[in-house]
């Protein structure tokens, strides 16, 4: 009990002196009040714009209304990444030919940040949502597409063997063979893009 006690203490303390050196900075530094304001300035603002909004802002929404937009661009470029991605990884890895005529292609953009691609986007689109969502579905639709490429080329044929025994048609065999077994690794892909896609929505 005593070390939480002096734990919280050392917290306390750390907090309370970075606090007065940044209001001492920001009031005797000379630098414009609107770049480095005080830590109650901050505090000011931060509480009108969880209740009425920013005075002079753009936009007059409220931090939840702001919270609110930003999560819906991310749901939507996140599960067209994770649609588009995975249904083009399965087809591209069960058809390993039209995917070496693909892959380089891929390998030469997919490096490219998804940041890089949004004076394109905005100057066909303009401002508003869609860019936002794009940046998110680039930033999600590599990493999926690959690892589920990945998957079914190092599907086990076993399941192969199933299908044919089974005489299974092509489409058949992707989504009630391919599809349930390389679930495993899709799904770690998914996890991975989305935290790559959560980074760039502050970018979008």
């Amino acid at each position: 009990m005593i070390k939480k006690l002096h734990s919280v203490k050392r917290v306390i303390i750390s907090f309370a002196v970075l606090l007065i050196v940044w209001h001492l900075a920001a009031t005797f530094s000379g630098v414009n009040p609107t770049l480095f304001p005080t830590p109650w300035k901050v505090v000011q603002a931060f509480g009108e714009l969880v209740t009425t909004g920013l005075r002079g802002s753009t936009s007059n929404a409220t931090l939840f209304g702001h919270i609110a937009a930003s999560m819906g661009r991310f749901l939507i470029g996140y599960l067209l990444s994770v649609v588009i991605a995975v249904t083009l990884g399965l087809i591209l890895g069960w058809f390993p030919k039209a995917f070496s005529y693909v892959n380089p292609v891929v390998q030469v953009i997919r490096p490219i940040a998804p940041v890089a691609w949004l004076p394109f986007i905005v100057l066909l689109v303009g401002i508003g949502d869609v860019p936002a969502i794009a940046i998110i579905f680039i930033a999600g639709f590599f990493p999926i597409l690959l690892a589920t490429v990945t998957a079914v080329k190092n599907m086990d044929p076993i399941y192969l063997k199933v299908a044919k025994n089974f005489d299974l048609t092509q489409r058949e065999t992707l989504t009630k063979i391919v599809f349930p077994a390389t679930f495993p690794q899709i799904i770690a892909s998914l996890h991975q893009a989305l935290s790559t896609c959560w980074i760039f929505l502050v970018s979008g």
